[in-house]
Order: C-alpha cells, then structure tokens, then sequence
C-alpha cells in the first residue's frame, strides 16, 4: 500500500467552505479522477484519507495537509496534475510526495499567518503588537463545543510583526499586515484569539472584518520562530532511498 500525502489551498471564494464541504469534494474529485484508493475495513468501507489541521471556515490558506492511501502506486506528481482537473477552481493541490516518514500529524507543530486589517494604521498595530507581546498572560474567552472556554492566547505566540499594506480600493486608506505565527497548543489558539488578545490588551479594534491566510503549517524553528517545511523529511528519504545503488546478485 502507497501513502501519498498532499498540501492543498482554499483560495478566494473557496475559503469559505466548510472542512466537511472540502471532503465531499475531495471524495468526488478522488472518483472523478480514477484514483485506485485503498479502503477501510468492517461492514461500510472508507476510503483512507486522513486531514490534519484544518483551518476554520472563512479563512484562506495555502498549506493545508492531507494523506491518502492507495491500493496500487501511482506517481505523485501525475495524480496531484488529475486531481486538480476534478477540483474546483480555488480547491488547489499544491504539492505530493510520497510518505516515506511516520507521525506526519506530530510533525505540525505551528501555523504561519498573514493578517490582513484594513483602516489601522501601522504604527497603532506596532504599538498594539508590542503591548501584547510584553504581556506575561493574555486571557481570551471562546464559544466552543463544550461551552465558553477562557485561555492564554500569548502563550501559544512564537512571533508577531508588523508591516504596512497597500490598500485595495479606490480610496487611499491605512492598512497594517500583521505576521503570525502560533504553536499548535490545546486548546488551539487561533488569529481569531489573538485579535481578541489585542483588543483586550491595547484596544486595537479593526474597522472591517480581517482578512486572515495561513501561509505555511509544519514544524517550528524556536530559535528563529519560523515554520519549515514539513515535507522535507520525506523528500531527503526519497533522495537516499534512490542514492543506494543497486547491488547485482
């Protein structure tokens, strides 16, 4: 049995789609395009897809990750080219590569994001920013399943910069990009979490909703607050798996 794993990215539009809207369509785009899926066991077989991190609903990513298994090998390359043939246009598969590692899922230790906040000048953001970051404990209430939850939103920060933005309209206006990134804790602490951070702790208010895009998911540089790459393991595995020569009998 193959594993395939695969980073996709909800873009535009499609940022609006629920996890459960992206399954669906993923399952129609794996028949669509032929894929030899291996299944589940027991009475209703499945076929072995396995998600890991979703980003909520509303918000636009780039790297979003997935596994697959398959009953017969396929190459990578050639079924991420078919499966975005059977996708929507702003469901994308950016990358696959063949799993060559266990515990991928652990390997996700952070989120990079991009925080878009149009009418706040830079300089409110910087000083917003700084004020949070100076804070030993930054306490934030969330509805969740289980009730109101209270966490320590500044814990889970690893980074947090500011930077100026153009604006999109017709009218001149300030805009400040916030740089995010937030370590995988639970309970998960999200942008959402941290703009109520800063609300909390320095009164930043953004005139209109935010426009938030995880740019990268994978494991955390500490030293440099960095989120790398998490298919680089399985990729060295490939290169030292075709460096062995082969040896005549």
């Amino acid at each position: 049995m193959q594993r395939i794993r695969l980073r996709y990215a909800k873009r535009g539009r499609l940022r609006f789609t629920s996890h459960r809207d992206f399954q669906r369509a993923f399952e129609r785009a794996l028949r669509r395009s032929e894929v030899p899926m291996a299944y589940s066991a027991g009475f209703t077989p499945h076929p072995r897809v396995s998600y890991a991190g979703a980003a909520p609903t509303g918000t636009a990513s780039e790297a979003e990750y997935l596994e697959i298994a398959l009953a017969q090998p396929r190459d990578p390359e050639t079924l991420r080219a078919r499966l975005n043939e059977s996708l929507p246009p702003g469901l994308d598969v950016v990358e696959a590569v063949e799993a060559r590692t266990p515990d991928f899922a652990e390997s996700l230790q952070a989120s990079h994001w991009e925080l878009r906040l149009d009418g706040v000048d830079p300089a409110e953001a910087e000083r917003a920013v700084r004020a949070f970051l100076a804070a030993g404990s930054v306490a934030v209430r969330r509805q969740t399943k289980k009730g109101i939850r209270t966490f320590d939103a500044r814990a889970a920060v690893a980074r947090l910069t500011v930077t100026a933005g153009g604006s999109d309209g017709p009218e001149a206006r300030p805009c400040a990009i916030l740089r995010l990134v937030v370590r995988h804790l639970t309970p998960a602490v999200r942008p959402d979490d941290v703009l109520s951070g800063l609300r909390a702790t320095a009164d930043l208010a953004p005139p209109v909703p935010v426009a938030v895009t995880r740019l990268a998911q994978g494991p955390l540089d500490e030293e440099t607050g960095t989120v790398t790459d998490p298919f680089a393991p399985d990729r060295d595995a490939a290169q030292r798996t075709a460096a062995v020569p082969e040896i005549a009998v």
